[in-house]
């Protein structure tokens, strides 16, 4: 069951946080990876990118942090360094304006600054900068970071204080100066956390050095050189109980370090045994772990779900499908980041699939078809929405995070690529957009991964994009089927759920299933609203599946159909002349009433429909034609020559 996350906000927080010490079945621990990705109560967020921090390329910055978890209170020097793209003699960080900022200098001079209400610390700097010159500014600033994001808490777990960040997709400026911009991310990052020595601190990368400061307090120092954007960096304080795994393969090879309750531990450990299997498998699809000259870990906190911070996943629980989830995230969206907001499919679709094949490769093809029932059930309970998002819908928090379309109707994107494509070209495509030098450890537009596919198989996947991810809605399939001696006549149309997309172009699978149990699977190439196929059977059928695989998001009606008109004897229903020249007639008993008839060529295109008995084929070219016959008693399918 899916839990709408409105304006519950709040309670629903409350509500998960007196629920960690409980497992999680995979539907809820979704529930609650969505959630926390939907944190923001505000439904049209305030933030977009800050035109006024695009005339700088941020390089290095340098968070050196006093915090105490039993206090909602941050004091931070931060160090920034940033290479001009154009002439300037100002630069603008994001910086909420509920922190005080103290001092900003270059070196030994001071610098003049101003905040203001657009939560922008403006700095005049001494002299004009000319494109490509690099300059290294610090900021000193302290206060209480705003409660209304969510971005920087404080709470409990047991009687134990913990402090966390979680800054997507907005946050960061909550409680450090930075540049919120997806397209430029941090070559590289120092934090030092400096904190009640009865806590241990965790941060993105390794863990450099750890000094006690003989005042009851240490600083802990991590290095991350990879680059990073503003919303993926964070920070953990609590009394946590550290448990060491080694993983990857040689000759890289690194430790996942996992940050646990102390309270929890003996629960956790053995959860987090799957974290090896998982590694290893998204390895063998998508290449070495991409920060493998540092680590991996998890850090558990406040929240039900997880968030996919750079080299440490910050988790409210262990179950397989989380665990896989922001592993994957890993590689779909911190090595690779969605270049805006708009593309956030590339991050949360790819990495839902992940987790679902996951679900394949250990635990077997049906469970994984059920999981993708699942997706399916959930993304046609309403009829439209768009993968990649409009301008608006990006401003949007609720509709970025979307459990039904970002993450369902993505993950179910991604498989049908996989289905279109074949294991082969689709997982190469994948490999080749991870690892191109113009999109690694940078970002990527939905186009960048289209073309990737493209090449990778050699198909043109433009039709794919404009139906599933630029456009909106399913389809519902009705198959006709008439089976005379052993070749079976299968009708097939579709209805879709939005005029956005009034066809939907994909490769079909029918399972026939016969009297005595035999079954023959076959893959149509439904390319027309309305089509023709005829199948070879060598059994009675007596009904069909349409795609009994559940590779396509189709509606409900799409499943078993039974074909009660097979048995009707051919006899039934006659044309004549065949061969003919110009004209056709219909001959029937009393016990059947005609709707129409329709005339397929030889490609399976619709090109007559009649509704009286005798009718005229004189415009029609010479070849062969299949009829297919309405009537109150069911489908009769005729095969006829037009000389």
């Amino acid at each position: 069951m899916k839990i709408q996350i409105k304006k519950t906000f709040l309670f629903f927080t409350l509500l998960l946080s007196l629920q960690l010490a409980a497992q999680q079945t995979p539907v809820e621990e979704r529930e609650a990876l969505i959630a926390r990705e939907q944190k923001n109560a505000e439904a049209i967020m305030a933030f977009n990118i800050n035109p006024n921090t695009q005339n700088y390329d941020i390089t290095y910055q340098k968070l050196e942090l006093s915090v105490d978890p039993a206090v909602y209170y941050i004091k931070g020097v931060v160090t920034a360094k940033f290479k001009a793209l154009e002439p300037m003699n100002s630069v603008v960080f994001d910086l909420s304006n509920t922190l005080r900022v103290a001092t900003v200098k270059e070196g030994n001079t001071v610098l003049n600054f101003a905040q203001n209400q657009a939560d922008e610390l403006v700095v005049q700097l001494p002299t004009t900068l000319t494109v490509g010159q690099e300059k290294s500014i610090v900021i000193t600033y302290e206060g209480v970071p705003p409660r209304n994001q969510g971005s920087f808490t404080t709470s409990r777990h047991g009687s134990n204080p913990i402090l966390w960040t979680l800054s997507q997709p907005f946050g960061a400026s909550d409680w450090w100066p930075c540049k919120q911009d997806l397209t430029d991310k941090v070559d590289a990052i120092e934090v030092f956390i400096t904190a009640p020595q009865a806590y241990k601190a965790v941060a993105n990368g390794v863990e450099v050095g750890l000094v006690n400061n003989n005042d009851g307090t240490t600083t802990t120092h991590f290095r991350h050189n990879y680059p990073i954007p503003a919303y993926l960096v964070a920070i953990a304080v609590t009394n946590y109980q550290i448990y060491l795994q080694n993983a990857g393969t040689a000759p890289n090879e690194f430790p996942i370090v996992n940050y646990i309750y102390p309270e929890n531990y003996n629960r956790v450990v053995p959860q987090l045994q799957q974290t090896i299997p998982i590694m290893n498998l998204f390895e063998s699809l998508f290449g070495t772990y991409p920060y493998a000259n540092e680590k991996y870990g998890h850090a558990q906190f406040g929240w039900g779900g997880g968030m996919e911070h750079s080299t440490v996943s910050f988790m409210g629980s262990f179950g397989e499908g989380l665990i896989a989830h922001e592993l994957a995230h890993q590689w779909f969206g911190n090595k690779v980041t969605c270049g805006s907001w708009q593309d956030i499919w590339l991050n949360e679709g790819f990495a839902e699939y992940a987790a679902g094949l996951v679900v394949q490769n250990l635990r077997g093809e049906s469970q994984f078809r059920n999981w993708r029932q699942d997706l399916i059930s959930d993304v046609t309970s309403q009829n439209g929405g768009n993968l990649y998002l409009t301008t608006l819908q990006a401003l949007n928090s609720d509709r970025i995070f979307s459990s039904r379309i970002t993450y369902n109707k993505g993950a179910m994107t991604v498989h049908m690529l996989r289905y279109v494509l074949g294991d082969q070209a689709f997982f190469a495509g994948v490999k080749s957009y991870l690892n191109d030098t113009n999109l690694a450890y940078k970002h990527a537009y939905t186009p960048d991964i289209k073309t990737h596919l493209e090449n990778a198989s050699g198909k043109d996947l433009s039709v794919f994009f404009n139906q599933w991810v630029f456009g909106e809605g399913f389809p519902t399939y009705t198959v006709m089927a008439q089976q005379l001696g052993s070749v079976v006549s299968l009708n097939v149309s579709q209805r879709t759920s939005s005029v956005e997309v009034p066809f939907f172009q994909m490769p079909l699978e029918v399972r026939l299933s016969g009297t005595q149990g035999e079954t023959k699977t076959v893959t149509l190439d439904n390319t027309l609203p309305q089509q023709l196929f005829e199948v070879e059977a060598n059994f009675v059928v007596q009904s069909i599946v349409v795609d009994p695989n559940s590779h396509i998001i189709t509606g409900f009606n799409s499943g078993t159909l039974a074909v009660s008109d097979m048995l009707i004897k051919d006899t039934a229903i006659s044309i004549y002349p065949n061969p003919a020249f110009t004209e056709l007639y219909l001959e029937r008993n009393d016990a059947f009433s005609l709707d129409k008839i329709e005339v397929y060529d030889g490609k399976g295109s619709l090109v007559g429909t009649f509704k009286e008995y005798r009718f005229s084929i004189a415009h029609l070219a010479k070849g062969n034609y299949r009829l297919a016959v309405t009537t109150n008693q069911g489908v009769f399918h005729k095969t006829i020559i037009k000389l």
